[in-house]
Order: C-alpha cells, then sequence, then structure tokens
C-alpha cells in the first residue's frame, strides 16, 4: 500500500513557450518513465505528454496530461497543462485538484502577462509552488531579473537556492546554495551528475547569495535567526526543513535553474519537488455536507473515511467517456457504486485507470490523494463522487465566460447529426466551449476563449468526424448594462375563454459595477404574500430569461440587479407562465429606460519584437484603440504590455508578422469588459438593426 507522505500530485504550468513540455520530457527521462526523449518540435520523436495530432503538429500543448513517475522514494502524479490562454481552463482544473506546482518561467522573458494569470490561478485554490528559471543558456538570460519580478510584480517573497555558473552559451550548471557545492550535468543527455567544491572564481558571489538565502529565511524561523545571529554554522537538515514548512505555508517561493532543452538543472528541481511541496496528508480540503444545510466538512486524506472525490476532467472516447478524478478520502474500488451529489443519483465505476499520457493501466483500488481515471461514470467535470452514505460537494471549478464566437454550418445536410454529436462532445468536455442556435439566421453559433480554441475545435470537427464545414467570421461576445436605475410596475393580463393568465410585478431594476463576478442579482422584498413563494421563484426566470438577449444589439445583459418589492395575483388566472412572461416584459421595457450601453472584451497584449520596431508596433496597437500599459527594452529587444479591445484584434499576428519582418511575437489573454465609445457602440447597433431589417 502506497505511503501518502510519500505521494506528491503536482501540475507544471507557466506562460506559453516557457518549456513546461519539455521539462516534463527531461523528468519522465530522468525518472525512467521513458526511455527516449521527445522534443516539442522537430521531425524526430515527439514529447510524450504531447499526444494529440495537433499538439505535434502545431509543437503547443491543448490539453493537460497526467503521468506518474518514481523519484527516489517518493510517488509523483505530473499534469503538464497548457501555456496558451485560450485553453486556461486545462490549467484552472489541473491546480483545482493539485497539492502543488512547479511555476516555470523563461530567463529571458521573464514574468510575462500569462505568468501573472497562472500566478492567479494558483493563488485561488491556495496551491504551494516552487518556481524553476528556465532556459538560462538563452541569448540576452538574466535569472535575477526574473527573480526581481516574481517579487515586484506578482509579490512572491522568492528564496532563490541556486545560482547560475555562467549564462547565455556559457551556461555550465548549477551552485547549491544549501550544500555550497557546483553541480556540472554530464553525458549525452546530462543524466550523470558531477558535484565537486565551488570554484575559486564563484566562491565570494555564492557565500553572498547564501547568506541572503539565510537571512529571508530567517525571518520565518527564530530558531535559525539564532544560529545566523551568533556566526554558527547552520545544518542543512534545519534550511531544508524551514524552506519546507513556509513553502506549504505558502509564504515563500523556492527559485530554481537550469535549462531543460540543454538538460541541465532538472534533477535538482525534482528532489526540490520531493523535498519541499506537500503531500495530501499536509493539505486539507473541504466540502459541503447537503444533508446538514451546506456545513463545512474538512476532508482528511484517509484512505479508511467516507469517500470523497471529485471530477476535474471529462473526456469522451469511442468506447465511453474517461473521467479524471482527484480522491480526497476514503477509496474507489472498480465495480464499486457511489453517489453523484450534484445529479443527485448512483453511479457504478467500471474500471479505474493510471494515466500516463494516453496510455493506461488498470487497478482495482485507488485510495485518498491519488489521481486516475474512471470508466463508467456519467457526469460533468466539476461533480462530487461521494461514498452512498454521505451527500458531500467539493467546490467547483472558476470557469471564465467565452469572449468570441463564429457560425458553423455543415456543407452537407447528412452531415448535421454528426455535427450536434460532436459540439455535444465538445461542450461536455470543456466548459469554457459553448454552443447555441439562432433561431434568426438558422446558424449553429460556437463560442470560446479565442481564436485559437476555436479553431483547435473546427479542426478536430474536420479531422475526428471528417465533417465539411462552412465557417462565418468570428463575433466578439459583447455585453449590454443599464447605467440608471429604473422603477418598474407590470401587469400581465390574458383571456382566453375559461382561465387567464394574470401576473403583477413592482420593483426596480439597478445597474452593478460590470465584473463578471457581479453579472445579475436578484432580491425579492415582498411581504405578506402579495406574491406567493412558488411564483418569487418563476419572476426571477422571467428576469434571467430576458436577460438572455438585450435590447440594444441582443447580447447578454449584464451588471443588473433586479429588486422585486411587490406585486399582486389572482387565486385562479395566476400561474408559473404568467409570473414568467410578467417578468420577462417588465424587465424589457424598464431595461429600454435604464440608457443601457454595450461592454466590449479587452485584452491584455504582449509584444515582443527587436527594438527598430517598437514605435511602429505602438502606432499600430494605438490605431486599434489601444491603451500602451509599459514598454521595456533589453538586449535590443523591446517588450511592449497593452489593453487593446478584442474586436480589432482579428488578424494581428499576420500584421505583426508583416510589421516586424517575421520577428515580432505576441501573447493575448483576456483582461476585462469596459464601456463601448459612443461612435463604436452606434455602428454596432446600426448594423445589428440593418440585420434584422434584412431577415423580416
Amino acid at each position: 500500500m502506497m505511503k501518502l507522505a510519500e505521494l506528491r500530485n503536482i501540475g507544471i504550468s507557466a506562460h506559453i513557450d516557457s518549456g513546461k513540455t519539455t521539462l516534463t520530457e527531461r523528468i519522465l527521462y530522468y525518472s525512467g518513465r521513458i526511455y527516449k526523449m521527445g522534443e516539442v518540435r522537430g521531425d524526430e520523436r515527439p514529447a510524450t505528454m504531447d499526444h494529440m495530432e495537433l499538439e505535434k503538429e502545431r509543437g503547443i500543448t491543448i490539453t493537460s496530461a497526467a503521468t506518474t513517475v518514481h523519484w527516489k522514494d517518493k510517488i509523483i502524479n505530473i499534469i503538464d497543462t497548457p501555456g496558451h490562454v485560450d485553453f486556461t481552463i486545462e490549467v484552472e482544473r489541473s491546480l483545482r485538484v493539485l497539492d502543488g506546482a512547479i511555476f516555470v518561467l523563461c530567463a529571458v522573458g521573464g514574468v510575462q502577462s500569462q505568468s501573472i494569470t497562472v500566478d492567479r490561478q494558483m493563488r485561488r485554490y491556495n496551491v504551494p509552488r516552487v518556481a524553476f528559471i528556465n532556459k538560462c543558456d538563452r541569448v540576452g538570460a538574466d535569472p535575477s531579473r526574473a527573480i526581481r519580478e516574481m517579487e515586484s510584480k506578482l509579490g512572491h517573497v522568492a528564496v532563490p537556492l541556486q545560482i547560475p555558473m555562467g549564462l547565455e552559451t556559457h551556461h555550465e550548471g548549477v551552485i547549491d546554495l544549501i550544500a555550497m557545492k557546483a553541480i556540472y550535468f554530464e553525458g549525452d543527455y546530462g543524466e550523470r551528475l558531477r558535484i565537486i567544491e565551488i570554484p575559486t572564481e564563484l566562491m565570494e558571489a555564492a557565500k553572498r547569495a547564501r547568506f541572503g538565502m539565510l537571512e529571508t529565511l530567517s525571518l520565518y524561523s527564530d530558531e535559525l535567526m539564532d544560529l545566523l545571529l551568533h556566526g554558527i554554522e547552520i545544518e542543512e537538515e534545519l534550511i531544508h526543513r524551514v524552506i519546507r514548512e513556509q513553502t506549504i505555508a505558502r509564504e515563500i517561493t523556492p527559485v530554481l535553474l537550469g535549462s531543460s532543452l540543454r538538460n541541465k538543472g532538472v534533477q535538482p528541481l525534482m528532489d526540490a519537488v520531493a523535498r519541499y511541496l506537500p503531500s495530501p496528508l499536509d493539505r486539507i480540503a473541504y466540502a459541503r455536507d447537503n444533508e446538514n444545510e451546506g456545513a463545512e466538512i474538512a476532508l482528511t486524506a484517509d484512505p479508511d473515511g467516507p469517500m470523497a472525490a471529485m471530477a476535474f476532467k471529462i473526456v469522451d472516447e469511442s468506447f465511453g467517456q474517461l473521467t479524471f478524478t482527484r480522491i480526497y478520502q476514503g477509496k474507489i474500488k472498480r465495480g464499486g457504486t457511489y453517489f453523484n451529489s450534484r445529479l443527485q443519483k448512483k453511479q457504478r465505476v467500471g474500471r479505474i485507470l493510471r494515466m500516463h499520457a494516453d496510455d493506461r493501466e488498470d487497478v482495482d483500488v485507488a485510495q485518498a490523494g491519488d489521481i486516475v481515471a474512471l470508466i463508467g461514470v456519467e457526469c460533468h467535470s466539476g461533480d462530487t463522487l461521494c461514498a452512498l452514505s454521505h451527500n458531500y460537494s467539493l467546490e467547483s471549478i472558476h470557469v471564465a465566460e467565452p469572449v468570441i464566437s463564429l457560425a458553423v454550418n455543415p456543407a452537407k445536410g447528412a452531415d448535421r447529426d454528426k455535427l450536434s454529436k460532436a459540439l455535444h462532445r465538445f461542450c461536455k468536455e470543456d466548459p469554457t466551449f459553448h454552443v447555441r442556435y439562432d433561431d434568426k439566421t438558422h446558424e449553429t453559433l460556437i463560442a470560446g476563449m479565442g481564436e485559437l480554441h476555436l479553431e483547435v475545435y473546427v479542426e478536430r470537427l474536420r479531422r475526428e468526424y471528417k465533417i465539411e464545414l462552412e465557417i462565418g467570421a468570428p463575433q466578439v461576445s459583447y455585453h449590454e448594462a443599464p447605467m440608471r436605475e429604473v422603477a418598474f410596475n407590470h401587469k400581465y393580463r390574458k383571456q382566453t375563454g375559461g382561465a387567464g393568465q394574470y401576473a403583477h410585478v413592482i420593483g426596480k431594476l439597478i445597474p452593478m459595477s460590470h465584473d463578471a463576478d457581479h453579472e445579475y442579482k436578484f432580491e425579492s422584498l415582498v411581504t405578506g404574500g402579495r406574491i406567493p413563494t412558488e411564483f418569487i421563484a418563476s419572476c426571477d426566470k422571467g428576469f434571467q430569461s430576458a436577460r438572455s438577449k438585450g435590447w440594444l444589439a441582443g447580447y447578454e445583459i449584464v451588471g443588473v440587479k433586479v429588486l422585486l418589492e411587490d406585486g399582486s395575483y389572482h387565486a385562479v388566472d395566476s400561474s408559473d407562465l404568467a409570473f414568467q412572461i410578467c417578468a420577462r416584459e417588465a424587465f424589457r421595457d424598464a431595461f429600454k429606460k435604464s440608457e443601457p450601453v454595450l461592454l466590449e472584451p479587452i485584452v491584455t497584449v504582449e509584444v515582443e519584437a527587436p527594438a527598430d520596431f517598437q514605435g511602429s508596433i505602438i502606432g499600430d496597437l494605438t490605431s486599434r484603440r489601444g491603451l500602451i500599459k509599459n514598454t521595456e527594452s533589453k538586449h535590443k529587444i523591446s517588450s511592449i504590455m497593452a489593453e487593446v479591445p478584442l474586436a480589432n484584434m482579428f488578424g494581428y499576428a499576420t500584421d505583426l508578422r508583416s510589421a516586424t519582418k517575421g520577428q515580432g511575437t505576441f501573447s493575448m489573454e483576456f483582461c476585462c469588459y469596459r464601456r463601448t465609445p459612443t461612435d463604436v457602440q452606434e455602428e454596432i447597433v446600426t448594423a445589428h438593426r440593418k440585420e434584422l431589417a434584412k431577415r423580416r
């Protein structure tokens, strides 16, 4: 039986192109999981964790992949996650179930836009991490700058445990500041570690760095501070213990260095993962007890306790659904029956699989701390499975709203059923992928997190389902919002012979902030049974139904609170439907009078290009209504950070390549929604009304 203290569940997360998958490949090789390293790009053996054909072709990670390795006396479950913001749900749901993470930074790029997003996700789920500054062999590598940015941009207390021996083409290895030894990585694949005394010319720098490390750690340990003040030699075991305690408490972030592509620094990183990151015993998960008014229950990693697990990822395959699951407490047995608290029904587990990318191994039992895949369980991402005797719900996964959509229609009518089946599967697997049918245009609209996100799904429809598609132009998902408070007093009467329809609602439509967390709020102040309790929920349904399509241009309405203050009903003619219709009409009338505005999605854009092109890039971003937030130049490379409306970023990749002679790169991620300028709003509303007129 596995010892829980020896188990580590970790993820590898970073900005796009920071080297996550290359690092994972080295970990698999050094741990003996694979016999030959693959590469993310190139014609030779592809990276093990990029098992989809699209991943191999594009040289990017699209889906998170899980594997298990043995490192010395530790068992380590690893999830390699995508770096591209379009696939951010893969990072989100992986971090939700992990105990620790490796936070990869580029020694040249430092803290980049997606690094900030990943750090925010780690904080959301309280995930301790060790940082690995990769690509120390690249021109312009500056690990010390990356460490400063960790502190200034992310607010970390970064504790470097190593300093590099040379940088760029002279990067030879690292100096371990705890053991005060030089580590060289030798052999064809850096598999042999040569640990020797620190070269004389680097000894002074190593001593200064070690003192800085101990000084930072002493702030968290009175024992260590006392030894430091009295000049007494500090034992390595004490240093390791303090680092582990404070890393798990998320007070510090240990920092290690290397170059995964050049096979340097990976083994000490894995030693740090095993030594400093928490086991399931060091982390406490919390669930809600649905049988006890949602009381909070602490789940301990006890294999003999009542079973509680979260399904965090769904993959539909030809033989059935694969449900990736993290077990927090108890055991799951093959053939066992468990309770799905969302569906409120029992489900039987057919098989339990331990995954290695797309390879799998059957197991009979999985216990607390394990990450496994189940077959035979029908559920959705974020569902809680628990013992039949309990009804627990674990906190679900944060899911971002889509910001871009496009129309997809099969070229042949015979493919319509195949398309429907495929889109249903994708929606089930990916909560950020949405599908709806537009009754007016008779088009199927798919929505997602960005152009690449939708492009990948369109390509999968063509390859996996052999569907020829007609694709419409990408459309931005605008929002509509009220700007002033409006009172409503609306009656709905309908008499058609026999029982009629009657409902009456009085209240206010109140603007709120436009944050994603404040899309809609409903509050009832109705007293004295003026509207029966069962019809209050009907009013809420009606308000929400009206919110789905705004008056300005047909977009979803956000940032609105509806206060239901009073009303009346008829003992015979009032019904659920009558109050839904009445509430819907009241909301629409009030919204028209609320001076509504359009809100547009804004993205954070980070552009890197030779400094000679800085002026033209800034000019281009400004012409796209971009707001320049920061510019930085280093080694003749300019880094420009801007916030730009998503609507003006279509085709930017091609324009940037043209403007920089192919030397510019950029990354983009969703930032927020902001009010659309009046002239732009008028254009959108006019175009919408012309389109409506055409259809009539």
